[in-house]
């Protein structure tokens, strides 16, 4: 036996428990889409920062020692 739903039922579904967790979930959901942005974010600086020059070793210690130039 075969189980199939029509897309319209699918997205008035998937609307309903959208909803649903908005109302009941809002700081889980809020978590989610946090994290999520800050993952992109993440992404995006590492792609950024592949693209400039590497800053060697000697340049970078200092600096988290407190040792500013």
């Amino acid at each position: 036996m075969e189980l199939s739903i029509s897309d319209e039922k699918t997205k008035e579904l998937l609307t309903e428990v959208i909803v649903e967790l908005l109302k009941t979930k809002r700081e889980v959901l809020y978590d989610v889409v946090l994290e999520a942005l800050e993952e992109v974010g993440l992404a995006n600086a590492i792609s950024e920062g592949r693209k400039n020059d590497f800053v060697s070793d000697d340049e970078i210690f200092p600096l988290l020692n407190g040792e500013l130039k």
